[in-house]
C-alpha cells in the first residue's frame, strides 16, 4: 500500500466486495439447504396500492415461514478491498456455516494482503455478523417497524425479479441500522437488494460508507450474494485504521 503513503491525514476511498458462494463440500453432502421445500407460491395475492406497511407485514410473515424450514447451509465468501485503481490490499476467504435457528460460524481457508486490513475490518465484519444474527443483534437489526419507518417508492425490476421499493428510515442512530432502500421480490416477498449506508458513523476513522446487499433465490431460500461497500477512510502514513 506504499502508493498511499502521505506524512498527512487524508481520505481515500476504498472499495469493500463480499462474494458469496455456495460451498462445494456442503453441495458434496447432497445440499447445503437442508429441508430445501421450494418456496415458490401459485397466485400470491396482490399488495393493494402498495402500501409499505402491508409489504413489510408479508415480508416478516414469509421471513418466518422460511425461517421455520432452513435448518442450516455453508458458503464461502470471499472478502476483498480494492482501492478504486483496482489494486488488491487485502482478501481473505471464509467458510461461513449458519445453524439455526441463529448460528454463524466463520472459518478462513486463506488470506493475502495487509495484515492490519484483515483484522481491522474483515475479522469485525465477520464478528458484527456472527453478533447481528443472533439474540439481541438480530432483534435490534431486523428490518422491522420496530426499528423502522418504511415509505413506499414504486416498482421496478432487478434482474430477473419483479420488485417493490421501499425507503427505510432508521428510527435512532445505531450500528445495526441503516437508512436507504430496499427492494422486496413482489412473489415471494423476499429481500432482492438493499442499499444504503450506517444509521450511525462506524468510528471516527470512517468518513463514509455506502453499500449495495444483494440477495439470490437458490432452491426455495433467499441467501446473500454479494455486497460491495465504498468507504472513505483517513490514511496516517502507511496505516489504515477502522
Amino acid at each position: 500500500m506504499s502508493n498511499l503513503s502521505t506524512r498527512g491525514m487524508r481520505y481515500a476511498f476504498l472499495l469493500l466486495v463480499i462474494s458469496t458462494h455456495p460451498s462445494n463440500s456442503a453441495r458434496a453432502q447432497g445440499s447445503p439447504f437442508v429441508a430445501a421445500e421450494s418456496a415458490a407460491r401459485e397466485g400470491a395475492p396482490p399488495v393493494v396500492g402498495g402500501a409499505a406497511n402491508d409489504i413489510v407485514s408479508k415480508v416478516l410473515t414469509e421471513n418466518e415461514r422460511r425461517s421455520e424450514r432452513l435448518r442450516g447451509y455453508k458458503v464461502t465468501r470471499m472478502y476483498q478491498i480494492m482501492t478504486l485503481e483496482g489494486k488488491v490490499a487485502a482478501q481473505t476467504v471464509a467458510q461461513m456455516e449458519y445453524r439455526a435457528p441463529d448460528a454463524k460460524r466463520f472459518e478462513k481457508t486463506s488470506e493475502n494482503g495487509s495484515k492490519i486490513v484483515r483484522h481491522l475490518v474483515f475479522d469485525r465484519l465477520m464478528e458484527s455478523e456472527s453478533d447481528s444474527a443472533s439474540g439481541k443483534g438480530r432483534q435490534e437489526s431486523a428490518l422491522t417497524p420496530a426499528n423502522y419507518d418504511f415509505r413506499f417508492t414504486g416498482e421496478e425490476d432487478i434482474g430477473p425479479y419483479h420488485c417493490y421499493v421501499l425507503e427505510a428510515i432508521p428510527k435512532r442512530k445505531d450500528k445495526y441500522l441503516f437508512e436507504g432502500r430496499i427492494w422486496v421480490e413482489s412473489h415471494d416477498f423476499a429481500v432482492a437488494r438493499i442499499e444504503g449506508h450506517p444509521a450511525k458513523k462506524l468510528s471516527f476513522w470512517v468518513n463514509q460508507a455506502d453499500f449495495v446487499r444483494e440477495y439470490q433465490k437458490l432452491e426455495g431460500f433467499w441467501l446473500p450474494l454479494r455486497d460491495k461497500t465504498q468507504v472513505s477512510v483517513r490514511f496516517y502514513g502507511r496505516r489504515v485504521f477502522l
